[in-house]
């Protein structure tokens, strides 16, 4: 009798068990534990700099080009000015790639030509640069995370080269110790096109300001007289001159309408 009652208390524990979803498993010692969830972490994204997807300007990106110029085609020209490489085509037409160029006091300009191509360069700081920057590697192989990126090209009679870069937001500054980088896939595609020996001709970056410096002298520069006032000092009695009005060539403004500051 004990027996049956027993037995009979058990399965209504089980069935009880069973119809509460809430409630806990009669056997729960028996259960393998639930797998631990974590929640998903927001990662933050790295900064610009740092990211090999930074997003370069619109206008910096490769593009074909219309361009004057009585070069040769294969010519590579360098407007530090504006960080722009052009690849001649000729016929009056080039290659328009954006570029990273020296920072200030690192500049430079001349003619030279391309003295040998390179597929992921090493890089050995120059003496010059490791005497400003002593805690620099003295060598990082080609790969990745090479500051000379995917491709360098030689400028022969120089230590400076054009290369790429794994940091493309720095294109279209001023940033380098005087090499000129473009971003990998630019640089990929310049030299495929570029020849040894092919000229190179890095314009100056005091061209703009040689350009403003001229248009602010027009702009100040003396005016000719006006056909009045030529006419006036041909034919005025001593010691008269000619009234404002006629020598700017104007109406007259009346003296509460001038801005009074």
């Amino acid at each position: 009798m004990s027996r049956s009652v027993t037995f009979a208390a058990l399965i209504g524990a089980v069935a009880l068990s069973c119809s509460n979803a809430n409630a806990e498993p009669l056997f729960a010692f028996l259960s393998p534990p639930a797998p631990t969830r974590i929640a998903p972490q927001a990662v933050e994204p790295a900064p610009a700099e740092e990211r090999d997807d930074a997003q370069v300007d619109p206008r910096l990106k490769r593009q074909f080009v219309n361009f004057a110029s009585h070069e040769t085609a294969g010519t590579i020209i360098v407007d530090t000015p504006h960080t722009f490489l052009y690849y001649v085509l000729g016929n009056g037409k080039a290659i328009r790639y954006g570029i990273g160029v020296g920072r200030e006091g690192f500049t430079w300009s001349g003619v030279r030509s391309i003295e040998r191509k390179t597929e992921w360069p090493d890089w050995y700081p120059p003496a010059e640069m490791l005497a400003r920057q002593p805690y620099l590697p003295r060598m990082t192989s080609g790969g990745p995370g090479n500051p000379l990126g995917a491709r360098a090209m030689y400028i022969a009679g120089t230590q400076y080269r054009i290369h790429g870069t794994n940091a493309p937001s720095t294109i279209g500054r001023q940033v380098s110790s005087g090499c000129i980088r473009l971003t990998n896939e630019d640089v990929i595609d310049l030299y495929n096109r570029v020849q040894i020996g092919a000229k190179v001709i890095v314009l100056p970056q005091t061209a703009v300001a040689k350009a403003q410096q001229a248009s602010l002298a027009h702009a100040y520069a003396p005016q000719p007289q006006s056909q009045a006032q030529t006419t006036w000092n041909s034919i005025r009695p001593s010691g008269l001159s000619l009234p404002k009005t006629q020598s700017a060539g104007v109406a007259a403004i009346p003296e509460s309408e001038h801005n009074p500051d």
